[in-house]
């Protein structure tokens, strides 16, 4: 018998069943990792919260899921030159709201107004930048399980 299991191991069918293994390891980790660095990253976005004085728009930081979008203006978000300013343009953390039943469904709010972005001290729009991505990151895990969740009743 432990030769039959040997064997089976030691064939393509096995070598398969070893790397589907190898697969379903590498993804539980992958998955653990994402759960310890959301944390990490909500801890961070919190003091970010606190360090930007947000809450003079947003009491609560918990409420700052309420809002669908949160974006920046005159600074790029782009990963290929993020954080880069925009001449001219004014630093300014927007919130995207919805309102279904309003009749303008969208509402922005301005969460923070820096100024001219070329005046803005460089450590301060950093901050800003990472706030924003940092929110990004957290609420794709939010629309990642709100989606999941909407997906039960059609499973069978």
């Amino acid at each position: 018998m432990l030769f039959l299991i040997y064997y089976y191991i030691k064939t393509k069918e096995g070598s398969q069943m070893s790397s589907a293994l190898d697969r379903l390891k590498n993804l539980t980790n992958k998955i653990s990792s994402y759960e310890l660095e959301r944390k990490e990253n909500l801890k961070k976005l919190e003091n970010l919260f606190d360090t930007l004085a947000l809450s003079a728009k947003v009491p609560e930081f918990k409420q700052l899921f309420d809002f669908k979008a949160i974006n920046l203006s005159g600074a790029s978000l782009l990963s290929e030159n993020l954080g880069e300013v925009k001449e001219g343009k004014y630093l300014q953390i927007l919130a995207i709201g919805y309102d279904k039943n309003a009749v303008v469904k969208s509402k922005n709010l301005s969460l923070g107004y820096y100024g001219r972005a070329e005046n803005v001290d460089v450590e301060l729009k950093n901050k800003i930048v990472e706030f924003i991505i940092r929110f990004r990151f957290e609420k794709s895990f939010m629309t990642l399980e709100h989606y999941h969740d909407m997906l039960e009743p059609f499973k069978k």
